[in-house]
């Protein structure tokens, strides 16, 4: 993106500039230009940031659910091992419930 908007004012300096036909007007053109590249990638950064800060929050989002569901699962382990399904595994001590010959 921010290529995309660099792209677009390094254009947009070369058209002011053949368009300005003194030297005068070619300064100021390229002086606005420059300016105008520089709000530009102002803009992108404060874009990426945004982005940025929204994959955070999904991420966080994403850690507390798989927290949770981890927590559940522990849980129905626990309960599972207490009671003697084979297969199961005691979160405690990390040992699996043998089956049943």
């Amino acid at each position: 993106m921010r290529i995309r908007i660099l792209t677009i004012a390094a254009a947009s300096v070369l058209a002011l500039g053949a368009a300005a036909c003194t030297q005068a007007e070619q300064q100021k053109a390229e002086a606005n230009a420059e300016v105008a590249g520089d709000k530009a990638a102002d803009v992108a950064a404060q874009t990426g940031e945004v982005v940025e800060s929204g994959a955070m929050k999904a991420a966080q989002a994403v850690e507390d659910g798989a927290g949770k569901v981890a927590d559940k699962l522990e849980d129905n382990q626990a309960q599972a091992a207490a009671e003697g399904r084979p297969g199961a595994v005691d979160p405690t001590t990390d040992t699996r419930v043998p089956a049943k010959n």
